[in-house]
């Protein structure tokens, strides 16, 4: 069992370390139709009966999530999404293979046993088998599948850990699982194999160059205002309550802004006001693992009154980490 991180959220009466106890108890609530903060290795996800659709509902309630916008569907093992599939192309099991566990959510054509409001309507569903230890202990003791989508409000940051969830959505939630910060730090990627040739939704914690080297060259969709295919799609995500701003480099500032940067700095080199680098070293996994934490102490730091970011190299994760900026700033 992973060592839950200790601080503020463990104040809160909702919120519990993951052991045998606490995921029985999380399990009695999902099959009463209730929700649970759930760690995995991407993000918190706030979890409900996939199968349920007064659960769903409740998802999208607490959320604030609009019922055009699919939720993704997690499974504790790959047969278990296969079975919710009217049709698995063996790219969609190459992938599987290769990356699940793992953060990679795949849509596949649905059968008639997942309700609309999982899938908003459309005909394809979402599928992912995260590789956390809590999740997976869940899912396994639960028995089905688990919709899960980020456990915060919707178009806000996504909580990496406990605390955040708690922050976020307080006691709406009665039952958040504490399994220490996610390691990924970043959305799943979401890959779309409903139609005749894979498509790239959402850049996430599974670098599309590892995707093409597996399945060759992948087409990229934009992103929408509304009407997604898939979960992640939505033009404005991952938005902090403070303006941000994208800029090619650092430059002169006042001390009322924030700074999210990248890498090793210039010598010599001093920014004025609060400054989150993702990662000083350049490490993109460090960066994702980082970066929504960071987004939020800059959004919650009083002194800061708007965010400069920096883009990333736009190769690998700096590819997903972009598109969350730019998203944010939309």
């Amino acid at each position: 069992m992973i060592k839950p991180e200790t601080g503020r959220a463990a104040q809160a009466n909702n919120v519990a370390t993951a052991s045998p106890e606490t995921i029985s108890r999380a399990v009695a609530l999902l099959r009463e139709g209730q929700v649970i903060g759930l760690p995995t290795e991407t993000v918190y996800g706030l979890a409900g009966d996939a199968l349920q659709p007064a659960a769903l509902a409740r998802i999208f309630e607490v959320k604030q999530r609009p019922l055009f916008d699919p939720l993704i569907l997690h499974l504790a093992e790959a047969e278990g999404a296969w079975a919710l599939a009217s049709r698995v192309p063996e790219v969609a099991r190459r992938l599987a293979e290769r990356f699940w566990p793992g953060p990679l959510t795949l849509i596949l054509p649905k059968k008639e046993i997942v309700p609309d409001l999982a899938t908003s309507g459309l005909p394809n569903v979402a599928l992912r088998v995260p590789v956390h230890p809590v999740a997976r202990e869940l899912l396994r003791a639960f028995g089905g599948p688990l919709a899960a989508p980020s456990a915060n409000r919707f178009g806000r940051i996504s909580p990496t850990d406990a605390w955040a969830v708690w922050a976020e959505l307080g006691d709406a939630v009665p039952l958040i699982l504490d399994g220490g910060p996610c390691e990924v730090g970043l959305e799943s990627t979401v890959l779309d194999l409903s139609g005749d040739a894979p498509v790239l939704l959402r850049a996430g914690g599974v670098p599309v160059e590892e995707l093409e080297a597996v399945i060759g060259l992948i087409a990229r969709a934009r992103p929408v205002d509304e009407k997604p295919a898939g979960p992640g799609q939505l033009k404005h995500h991952y938005a902090p309550r403070k303006p941000l701003r994208l800029v090619d480099a650092v430059q002169p500032s006042d001390a009322a802004c924030g700074w999210l940067v990248f890498g090793p700095q210039k010598s010599g080199q001093s920014l004025d006001g609060v400054v989150e680098n993702l990662s000083p070293v350049g490490d993109f996994r460090e960066a994702a693992a980082n970066f929504f934490r960071a987004l939020r102490r800059l959004d919650d730091d009083p002194r800061v009154a708007m965010i400069h970011a920096v883009p990333l190299p736009p190769k690998g994760l700096g590819l997903a980490i972009n598109e969350r900026l730019e998203r944010a700033a939309h």
